[in-house]
């Protein structure tokens, strides 16, 4: 039994692992519908619950598919549903669950809860998201980049916007898959220290240039993400839309980087603020192989999580 709760408490060879799978994983189910079964039935009888404090479209759907696609069934329960941690303890819900469910996938607030369910839980559990890491998305962006461009080691990535935990886990990607990331954005809105500093520990190259045009030169990929949560107030996001502006992703800005370079963001995204309809509908972007990997990617992380 694995857990997979972040990039970088999952050793590098298991990760490439992990996503020379998912590229098998979506060369097997080239020419089948979408809600056809694949060939390999690895979850069946198997349940797994997926649960949602945070609301989602990708994480939910992309999961919930991957799950019937392998056979298995799925339980989605809300934080509404559950409560955690306001009543009965997170430690034992993870305990009763592990009774009734083979597999947790959670995607919650805070990084603790997280940690909490898989310190306690008797079965595998995998990080949907926390406020501080998204490991299954960066796992897609990695196949996505490789399919289109061969492998990541070696490769400059560079990060526009705010370091929030989408940066956080592209950062820790770095160190596991050995490529240079500069990071652009406000001082204000850095991604943490002990996040850069465990992935230059780990051999990457990390960048921070405040300048974005300066920071994109020699890119062969460049990252964006949406600049407010649904959570902000009004005055946090007038205040990030300031803060913010300068690192727009748009057709000036892709000049300065390779010729070939890709764009990614994980969406939603907020078009003509982070980024440009022009940018994301332009020839560098590969946004919805992007969105799409993320149902092989984590069929390959459920698979590995279950040693089936």
């Amino acid at each position: 039994m694995n857990h997979f709760l972040d990039v970088h408490k999952t050793d590098p060879e298991q990760l490439k692992h992990i996503i020379a799978e998912a590229r098998r994983i979506k060369g097997d189910r080239v020419g089948k519908t979408r809600g056809a079964p694949d060939a390999e039935q690895p979850l069946a009888g198997r349940i797994v619950a997926l649960i949602f404090e945070k609301p989602s479209t990708r994480t939910r759907v992309s999961f919930d598919v991957g799950v019937r696609q392998m056979g298995g069934e799925t339980m989605v329960l809300s934080g509404a549903d559950m409560q955690l941690g306001h009543g009965e303890s997170i430690a034992d819900t993870a305990r009763v669950l592990s009774r009734y469910v083979d597999m947790i996938m959670i995607r919650t607030f805070e990084e603790q809860t997280l940690l909490e369910m898989a310190e306690h839980a008797t079965i595998p559990v995998i990080n949907g998201l926390t406020n501080r890491t998204h490991p299954c998305q960066i796992m897609a962006d990695v196949m996505t980049f490789e399919e289109h461009r061969g492998p990541i080691a070696g490769k400059k990535v560079v990060w526009t916007g705010d370091g929030n935990n989408v940066c956080a886990s592209l950062i820790h990607a770095a160190g596991q898959f050995g490529f240079d990331l500069t990071f652009s954005g406000p001082q204000t809105l850095d991604p943490e220290d002990e996040i850069i500093g465990w992935a230059r520990k780990a051999g990457a190259k990390i960048t921070v240039e405040r300048d974005p045009q300066v920071a994109v030169k020699g890119a062969d990929l460049v990252v964006a993400d949406t600049w407010i949560s649904m959570h902000d107030s009004q005055t946090t996001k007038e205040r990030r839309h300031n803060q913010l502006r300068p690192y727009q992703v748009n057709s000036e800005l892709m000049l300065n980087a390779n010729s070939d370079a890709l764009f990614m963001h994980c969406l939603p995204a907020h078009r003509e603020e982070e980024v440009t309809s022009e940018v994301m509908d332009g020839p560098h972007s590969v946004i919805f192989d992007e969105a799409e990997n993320r149902l092989h990617a984590q069929k390959a992380i459920m698979r590995w999580c279950l040693g089936v």
